[in-house]
């Protein structure tokens, strides 16, 4: 899938997705959607107390294949409906509604408790960290998934704001897209979102 997904990027600069099959390409959209499904509602925040240090690595790193694996997927459909002159039929609604699912869950639940503390959660149940306590537990230091994960949303929260001029979509997805486009401006230290959360809100105010 990251193979696919960046080889659709390449396909789609050449401008020669359109020469394609229109029955294959949204029978590969259908697939891409199951890959995008499975890792839509994963937790990557886990906290097992009764499991080892190794054990609960080993589930994060399984969790977090499964994640990016769905991030690649994304992508992949999102180039596909992006390229130059595609026909009507590969604007999939279903396809659409599952990367904009993926994409609110991943920024919400994996991503801002990566970047910003305030976002995260006490992992002992104690509810949310004070500010005190978030800002001495924040670590500068990423993991490379996390940061390979971040780069692959931006690029879909981007490619978004494409399909917005591109093709019309529903009242239900414009208003779960304009909250996508938002809350990145109230989130530390994803400056490179924010910016493309700009490009996303002015597509959708010109939609």
């Amino acid at each position: 899938l990251s193979e696919l997904g960046s080889e659709s990027a390449k396909i789609k600069a050449m401008g020669i997705m359109d020469k394609l099959s229109t029955d294959k390409t949204v029978k590969v959209l259908n697939i891409l959607e199951k890959n995008i499904q499975d890792g839509s509602k994963l937790s990557t925040l886990l906290n097992h107390n009764n499991d080892t240090e190794d054990e609960e690595r080993l589930w994060r790193d399984l969790i977090m294949e499964r994640v990016t694996k769905s991030a690649d997927a994304c992508l992949t459909a999102i180039n596909i409906m992006t390229s130059p002159n595609m026909p009507k039929a590969v604007y999939i609604e279903d396809v659409i509604e599952r990367v904009i699912q993926y994409t609110k869950f991943h920024l919400q639940n994996t991503l801002y408790p990566q970047y910003d503390p305030v976002y995260r959660v006490d992992p002992h149940g104690g509810g949310v960290l004070s500010s005190k306590a978030k800002r001495a537990k924040c670590s500068t230091h990423k993991q490379r998934v996390i940061v390979m994960l971040y780069n692959k949303v931006c690029d879909i929260v981007s490619s978004l704001s494409e399909l917005l001029e591109i093709q019309l979509l529903t009242d239900t997805t414009i208003l779960q897209i304009s909250s996508m486009g938002i809350t990145p401006f109230f989130v530390e230290n994803v400056s490179e979102l924010q910016l493309c959360a700009i490009k996303l809100v002015t597509a959708v105010s010109n939609s």
